[in-house]
């Protein structure tokens, strides 16, 4: 019994949704800033959804608390580059794909020569400065957090609002810290809450949000920031507009 042409082709039923265009999916240049438990499952949904250049960057080495939640760590892995054992990971379920890790801070980059990115970073710093780049090189950014059961999205297109637009004092105050779950030495707040499904619904979002990015359908693209509470089930968008203080946008 042999599988008919359509059941041989691995991006088959994806290609059955009309708005999904699976060549320009395969050909965008992609960066995934964090290789940590939201970096582990939307660089798992990027490859089966047909990504194929995929930039990762962490400086982070695996830690046993990671296992529970990081989908393609293993407990000999311990010790590794994250980035390097995810890329690994990635392209042994997705032959096809490049996934290169870059064991590096993401402040210190030098090469932005990306169509989208995906921010998947556990601090505030470090997510404004990725924020940054994106606005000022016209790069679609979707940015993802979690928080315990609860989590946020938000999608950032070019000449729209930015997640500096919704930053206020208090996040200015934490700035620098890692909100980290794993306690590295070099982050300086406790250890906080972190829950797989969370994670998963959250990075999920993030790389349904950039298939439409890539396809040309930004038309489709959430307008503002998407809050999700696992506790109670709920998940609401919260419009928002560029702010014209926001130095993102004040040459706008």
């Amino acid at each position: 019994m042999r599988a008919d042409a359509s059941d041989s082709d691995r991006f088959d039923r994806m290609r059955r949704i009309g708005w999904l265009d699976m060549d320009r999916i395969s050909r965008s240049r992609c960066m995934v800033a964090g290789a940590g438990a939201l970096g582990n499952e939307a660089v798992k949904c990027m490859v089966l959804a047909g990504f194929r250049n995929i930039d990762v960057v962490d400086m982070d080495r695996v830690a046993g608390s990671n296992l529970s939640r990081c989908v393609m760590f293993r407990g000999e892995d311990e010790g590794r580059f994250k980035s390097e054992v995810l890329a690994r990971r990635a392209t042994e379920l997705y032959p096809d794909a490049d996934v290169r890790p870059i064991n590096s801070r993401v402040q210190d980059l030098t090469d932005w020569d990306y169509d989208l990115v995906l921010g998947c970073l556990d601090n505030f710093s470090a997510r404004m400065h990725v924020n940054s780049h994106a606005v000022y090189r016209g790069i679609p950014y979707v940015d993802g957090a979690t928080d315990g059961m609860t989590g946020r999205i938000q999608a950032v297109l070019p000449g729209g609002p930015c997640l500096q637009c919704a930053s206020n004092g208090s996040h200015a105050r934490v700035a620098d810290l890692r909100f980290s779950c794993t306690g590295d030495a070099h982050v300086f707040v406790p250890r906080t809450a972190a829950e797989i499904t969370t994670t998963s619904v959250i990075a999920a979002i993030q790389v349904r949000e950039a298939e439409k990015m890539a396809s040309g359908r930004t038309d489709l693209c959430s307008r503002g920031i998407t809050y999700y509470n696992g506790e109670v089930g709920t998940m609401d968008t919260v419009d928002l507009d560029a702010d014209p203080d926001c130095p993102n946008h004040m040459g706008d």
